[in-house]
């Protein structure tokens, strides 16, 4: 059961490049930059996209952040991943292929190109800086 004073706040990606992954998620998905602050002296970058908060800040002083796997190909969603992030996910409330193939034509990978999911809708996902996954749902 959902706990009614629990709400989504932000997804927080820690990158080698913030600028240049601002400028794919600005590119791909029409994200808007709300806030380009410093937090504990590195860049924090604030952005709008589908109604929720993506956080992405780069390295701070003295800090060794881990490489995670490059996104590889699925097909069993049971059994992939690793320990950690798996993935976020967006509803596209459209014609999914065609927003597929505009992303195609940006050159955007899809280590899972769209199909039918469990409950019949279609999905696929892309891979973003970062070793982010991100999932694109049918609405």
């Amino acid at each position: 059961m959902s706990h009614s004073a629990l709400k989504f706040d932000h997804i927080h990606i820690i990158s080698r490049d913030p600028k240049a992954s601002v400028a794919w998620y600005v590119d791909t998905f029409g994200a808007t930059v709300v806030a380009d602050t410093v937090a504990r002296e590195a860049p924090q970058i604030f952005l709008k996209v589908g109604g929720a908060t993506i956080v992405i800040r780069g390295r701070r002083p003295g800090e060794e952040p881990v490489d995670s796997k490059p996104i590889a190909p699925y097909s069993d969603f049971s059994s992939h991943g690793e320990w950690g992030t798996d993935h976020f996910g967006f509803v596209y409330d459209g014609d999914l292929m065609a927003f597929c193939e505009e992303l195609k034509a940006k050159s955007v990978a899809f280590p899972v190109e769209p199909k039918r999911g469990v409950r019949g809708k279609l999905l696929c996902y892309v891979s973003a800086p970062d070793n982010v996954s991100i999932e694109l749902m049918e609405a």
